[in-house]
């Protein structure tokens, strides 16, 4: 039974129609639980929404514990060590809202905020169900070493970069925090414009900054377009 219930919650399953089905519900109600956070004010139409669908997150959350030694092959542990798994804590975050009971008289509207806040982690329970997103993660596994030392190169790079134009122009940067704001965006190209520098060697700086910034964006880019295909040629290869 439990063996059964795994192949139908997994959705690595690809041959498994009743898993479709199962996985096309749960984005269903994803989509419909998400709906009235859409809306300042709630109704009750919205708040069957939110029972209808909360419970169940929680019947799907209870059924991956129950198969939980299946999901990581580690017999007995398994148990305890899902519910500190990063998709069962964003299955659990994105329950609690719906579920915690408050003091009638607690009037934290802050506090309320908070709770209808946390519900959009609702919306990163489908990476469960995306069959496409199984194909990045893949992807981000095997190019972990390269992606790892693009990402090491661009923080050194956004730092570097920081200091110079915080040493070069420090009347247009208060702090190190502003350079390395500065310094991050025009590395991703982005250039919002509310902290640029006005001098003609503090633009020459932002011009090799941004040209750097371009070649190294596009590493990783490439490197992600790389593997995806491959992985999806490997797929329609089985």
């Amino acid at each position: 039974m439990r063996e059964k219930i795994y192949s139908i919650i997994n959705p690595n399953e690809n041959d498994n129609k009743v898993s479709n089905v199962y996985d096309f519900i749960m984005m269903a109600t994803i989509i419909i639980s998400i709906i009235p956070l859409a809306f300042k004010h709630t109704n009750l139409i919205f708040q069957w929404i939110d029972y209808i669908t909360v419970s169940i997150f929680i019947l799907d959350y209870i059924l991956r514990l129950f198969v939980a030694d299946y999901i990581l092959n580690k017999s007995i542990s398994s148990f305890f060590i899902y519910p500190i798994t990063p998709m069962a804590i964003i299955d659990l975050i994105s329950i609690l809202p719906s579920v915690t009971v408050l003091n009638s008289g607690f009037k934290l509207l802050k506090l309320f905020r908070l709770l209808r806040t946390l519900k959009v982690f609702r919306a990163f329970k489908f990476l469960r169900y995306s069959r496409s997103f199984d194909i990045i993660s893949n992807v981000f596994k095997k190019q972990k070493k390269i992606l790892s030392a693009v990402a090491t190169m661009a923080v050194a790079y956004v730092l570097l970069s920081a200091l110079i134009i915080y040493n070069v122009e420090p009347e247009s940067f208060n702090t190190f925090f502003d350079a390395i704001y500065w310094a991050t965006i025009s590395l991703t190209t982005v250039g919002y414009g509310d902290i640029y520098p006005i001098t003609t060697i503090g633009r020459i700086v932002t011009m090799v900054s941004s040209v750097f910034g371009i070649a190294i964006i596009a590493l990783p880019s490439g490197v992600i377009t790389a593997g995806y295909l491959a992985e999806v040629n490997k797929n329609e290869d089985e």
